[in-house]
């Protein structure tokens, strides 16, 4: 009934999975579209500004991302810890721990400054685009956020009951 309810929870997030990525694909030709318009009513290197800010969105998130990810599986991995685990392992885990924080501080860094970033960027597109165009470009800034995470989201379940699946089927005979 556990392996029968896992691959049923499996099949819902990859459709799931499947629906995300859709609507990534649809966000990605808004985004294509937005961009002809900011490249035809602003100076070259407006849109350049423009171009490296949606850029690094999609780097900087997925990089704050991964790395609380990460962080997150250490930090479950401290909390199993017991009398039985080794100095060394203890002392390993602790280091990564360290250093995925301190990344991910950083990190959190880049975020501030790629949120300063948009408000210039913004502040520039609110000179050429009509109203309506400034709310799809705050739309689309918004959407391919959330749909980033939200991708990341479905990957890490994904991930996580796939591995709970094969060890549960490993484990019987």
């Amino acid at each position: 009934e556990l392996i029968s309810s896992l691959r049923s929870k499996l099949r819902t997030l990859w459709e799931e999975r499947e629906l995300v990525l859709s609507e990534a694909r649809e966000c990605a030709e808004r985004g294509e579209k937005l961009e002809a318009t900011v490249r035809e009513l602003c100076k070259p290197n407006e849109f350049e500004r423009y171009m490296m800010f949606i850029g690094d969105l999609e780097k900087v998130v997925s990089l704050l991302l991964c790395l609380s990810s990460r962080l997150a599986r250490v930090q479950n991995a401290m909390r199993r810890i017991d009398g039985n685990t080794d100095a060394e392992e203890k002392q390993s885990l602790n280091e990564r721990h360290k250093l995925l924080s301190r990344q991910r501080e950083d990190a959190k860094d880049l975020k501030e400054n790629l949120d300063r970033r948009e408000r210039v960027v913004s502040g520039i597109l609110a000179k050429y685009l009509t109203e309506q165009q400034l709310q799809d470009y705050q739309c689309f800034v918004q959407l391919k956020t959330s749909l980033l995470i939200e991708q990341k989201d479905l990957e890490e379940q994904i991930k996580f009951f796939e591995e709970q699946l094969g060890n549960l089927e490993k484990s019987i005979p």
